[in-house]
């Protein structure tokens, strides 16, 4: 049984970061300091006739930097 629980709570706590996440997408777009996120210089744009490369460095790199820290957080408590 104590597997059926903890499977639950994961589930719970997997729904709860999705839906999080969805309302953070929703209003991101109104919050002034993510406006630029993934436009920011590093990242890099190629540009030619009929071929587009997009790959944010670094806005990935940021996110990387922020998620670190927020796992780093959790582990301590």
């Amino acid at each position: 049984m104590s597997h059926d629980k903890s499977l639950g709570r994961l589930l719970v706590i997997i729904g709860l970061l999705v839906a999080a996440a969805g309302v953070f997408l929703m209003f991101a777009g109104k919050l002034p300091f993510l406006r630029h996120l993934g436009r920011l210089p590093g990242d890099i744009l190629v540009k030619k006739k009929d071929f587009t490369f997009y790959f944010p460095l670094a806005t990935s790199i940021i996110i990387s930097i922020i998620l670190t820290l927020i796992m780093l957080l959790f582990r301590r408590r």
